[in-house]
């Protein structure tokens, strides 16, 4: 098959569409931020253990010159070529799921990476985007609209990588795949008594776990520790209330860069990874977490409006499944840094620090791109 190139016609010449850059730029603006951040985050700690206090700052910069790259590849393919290769990509993100639980690096009772020398690569990170590309290619080609059989189809077609990420253990990937699904089968025409169908058997999955002890009981205290904070016992929840407290001392405006007591006393744990967010509010403040979200604001507005142009089905999903990754990750991150949802380890897209979840974001926005250069019907 093949395509014709992406023109404007009807003017006195021909006129090239190219990526928006406002969803570019954007882009990046969250990635400096973020790297600003984890700068913060770190710097004393390390000095402290006479380390280099820059270690985790360049390693930042690096994965952001790697996504950068990727991005900028993927811009490049066009995202049609895509649906040949849906069966290829979804195959291979299955085996390196099954690769990483025999053959990868475990830490922390989790058994999640592959070492590549001074880096690790997390296939979990990837393999919603490549579910994202598998449900878009099995909805476009049924033009004549879902039925019971294809959600039955698509359900198990997420499954799959759903129970092999949970095997990790990584629960929070897994329900971002469940978010994921469940907004691309809405956005696809899938009839509203079905969708209902699928969420009762969700929540009867999930009792069904609970009183079987398929989940972990640190699993269980995360999912069910913000709805009582106080029922589990202050281990489970100082991550959490170590976090809301620095964002509490940041105020309106903050405490300045660099000037945050939680963060230079390292009062956070992880701050550099799960809880980012909370070293933006102790030392940018509301006005500065504000501004933080309102770039997320932006990103979540432009993607959108690239799903308006799509020219077809598949870029309209693909942009929506891209959507749903990025809105449903700030939420759950953002939530947990001030107790308000469960602790599941999502990152906060282009800040938390983590090679994989960078070049698997940066990755997402090229794919947005991809479908807007390409967008005139």
């Amino acid at each position: 098959m093949t395509y014709a190139p992406v023109t404007l016609a009807g003017r006195s010449r021909h006129m090239t569409v190219r990526a928006d850059p406002v969803l570019i730029v954007t882009s990046f603006i969250l990635a400096a931020v973020g790297t600003v951040m984890i700068y913060s985050a770190t710097r004393d700690q390390l000095a402290l253990n006479g380390e280099d206090p820059r270690y985790w700052l360049k390693r930042q910069l690096a994965f952001v010159v790697i996504g950068a790259v990727v991005m900028a590849g993927v811009i490049m393919l066009d995202y049609r070529r895509l649906e040949q290769l849906s069966t290829i990509l979804y195959v291979g993100t299955v085996l390196a799921l099954l690769a990483v639980l025999a053959i990868g690096h475990s830490s922390q009772g989790a058994q999640r990476w592959f070492s590549l020398g001074p880096f690790q690569l997390q296939p979990s990170e990837f393999a919603t985007l490549i579910l994202i590309i598998a449900i878009a290619t099995y909805c476009a080609r049924r033009p004549e609209g879902l039925e019971f059989r294809d959600l039955v189809r698509m359900v198990l077609l997420a499954v799959i990588p759903m129970i092999l990420v949970i095997k990790q253990p990584d629960l929070g990937t897994a329900i971002l795949m469940a978010v994921v699904l469940m907004v691309m089968l809405a956005m696809a025409g899938m009839p509203g008594r079905y969708l209902i169908l699928l969420i009762v058997g969700a929540l009867i999955d999930t009792v069904v776990a609970l009183k079987l002890g398929l989940l972990q009981e640190y699993q269980i205290q995360r999912l069910t520790g913000f709805i009582s904070p106080n029922g589990q016992g202050q281990t489970v929840h100082y991550n959490v209330t170590q976090a809301k407290n620095a964002i509490a001392n940041g105020g309106i405006f903050g405490k300045g860069l660099f000037r945050g007591t939680s963060t230079n006393l390292a009062y956070v744990p992880e701050q550099q990874t799960d809880f980012i967010f909370s070293a933006v509010g102790e030392q940018l403040g509301f006005v500065g977490a504000g501004v933080l979200l309102l770039l997320y604001g932006v990103l979540a507005w432009r993607i959108l409006r690239t799903a308006q142009l799509a020219r077809d089905i598949y870029g309209r999903l693909i942009c929506a499944g891209v959507f749903a990754l990025l809105v449903f990750s700030v939420f759950e991150n953002v939530g947990m840094n001030m107790g308000i949802m469960p602790v599941t380890g999502i990152p906060l897209p282009f800040l938390s620090y983590g090679g994989s979840a960078m070049i698997a974001f940066f990755a997402a926005i090229g794919l947005v791109s991809s479908v807007h250069i390409r967008s005139v019907r």
